[in-house]
Parts: structure tokens; sequence; C-alpha cells
């Protein structure tokens, strides 16, 4: 597979008044076209930076990343974006909160009203359409959220640990939910997260960023079975996996 994303010695340095902080250092791999790959490391090691570069919402200090073969010079429109909070308006219902960025891109609503329709019943939820944000649990929150992301078919889909605000039960149904999501719709997802098992449950590859400055400690291959559900945690695989990942990251 080609590659969508291409990652050269990036780096970032935050200004502080007479302060330097060097948040990413000399960052660079690959991420293929369909390919679900996560991020993982440290609190503060860079992985929302490295996110917020890829996107276009900030500018590298040097490198370049490059998104199906152009250079990001400024925020892309043709990704989709899910954040911790699933940053949804109180006062539209669930349907109207997908549609909330078709109408912001000065898109036909109509034309698109159907897809959305078709979006929240693959995210799981069919018959809460109309239902307000204050009616929804936390993880049908970030449903909506990731329907929202995906209704303009973005080739790209960006993850900034969506799922750290849940509760243990609600985010392993997510990973699930979303794996099952990520193999119908066939997007190449980034996704952040300082989960472990996470980030191995979920990923292709692993990213294992070292602590600020970030930089690229490892780049593990996850070879395990998909589809995945959550008894593979118990496979000494994937116990393997996640040790190797604490060591990485000194993590006893």
């Amino acid at each position: 597979m080609a590659d969508l994303i291409e990652y050269e010695g990036i780096r970032k340095i935050y200004n502080s008044g007479n302060d330097e902080v060097i948040a990413l250092e000399e960052v660079s791999f690959n991420v293929a076209e369909g390919e679900f790959i996560t991020v993982v490391g440290r609190s503060g090691c860079g992985k929302s930076t490295l996110l917020k570069i890829t996107c276009g919402l900030l500018p590298a200090t040097a490198g370049t990343v490059r998104v199906a073969g152009a250079p990001v010079r400024e925020p892309l429109t043709n990704i989709g974006i899910v954040f911790q909070s699933p940053v949804l308006l109180a006062w539209r219902k669930a349907l109207d909160n997908v549609l909330l960025q078709i109408e912001a891109r000065k898109l036909d609503i109509d034309r698109y009203r159907e897809k959305a329709f078709e979006l929240l019943e693959l995210t799981g939820l069919k018959g809460f359409e109309h239902k307000y944000p204050n009616e929804l649990s936390g993880g049908m929150q970030q449903r909506v959220s990731i329907s929202r992301a995906l209704i303009h078919d973005p080739p790209l889909l960006l993850m900034d640990e969506p799922f750290g605000a849940l509760d243990a039960i609600t985010r392993d149904e997510m990973n699930i939910e979303l794996l099952r999501i990520w193999q119908e719709a066939r997007k190449t997802v980034v996704f952040i997260t300082h989960s472990i098992p996470e980030a191995v449950f979920l990923g292709d590859r692993v990213i294992v960023m070292t602590p600020r400055p970030g930089k690229v400690a490892d780049i593990m291959s996850v070879d395990l079975p998909r589809p995945r559900t959550t008894s593979i945690r118990d496979e000494p695989k994937f116990i393997g996996y996640v040790r190797q990942i604490r060591e990485r990251l000194g993590v006893q």
C-alpha cells in the first residue's frame, strides 16, 4: 500500500518568554493507506502536538509532514478529527450535531442527511438520532463525534485520546466499536493514547514515544489476528507486546 502520511525530521519548539521547550525532536515515520497507527507515550511527550502538526493546526519548527504527497502548510480540510471531549452543541440533537460540519463547509445538508443517519446506525446510535447530548451517555456522545468526523468521507481520521475520559468498561466497548467502524469504512487512522494495552489492542503498528522531547523510541508491528475481541488481551503474545512497550518506556 502507498503511504498516506510521511513524517520527516519533525521538530517542534514552543517559546515561552525567554524559555524554549522542545516538544518533538527528529520524528520520522510513515503511515500507509488504510493502516491503523497508534501513538503511545507519557503525558507531555508531544503526542497531541504531532497530531496538530499533521492536520496543519500547528506549524512544525523544522521538518516536513506530507499527506497524500503534499506538504502540510495550512489546516487540512479533507480529514476527520476526534478529540477527548466530544465537543457537541448542547442545543442540537445528535443528527444535527453530525450535520454541523456539513453546515460549516456550506455543503448541501439534504444531500448528506441520509449519510448522517447511516453513520449513526453504523456507530450503534440508530433510534437516538433525535436525542440531545444530555440524553446520551459519554460513550454515545463520542459515537456522535466519530460520526461527525466521518460525515464528509475523509480518507484520514485523527483521534486524540478520544476514550480517555470514559470508564474502563465503556472504553473497552468503544475500542471494539472503533475497530468495527474502521474495518467497514477502511479509513487511515492515527490514534493517540497514553494507554499501552489500548495501543496494542487497536494498532497495526505502535509508535512508541520517548519522554519530552518526544522522539520515536520504537515502532512495533502488532502481529495479532483481526477482528479482535477483548479476550485477546489474555493471550501471551498480547501480554508480550505490552511488556515490551512498558520496558521501552521505563514503566515498572
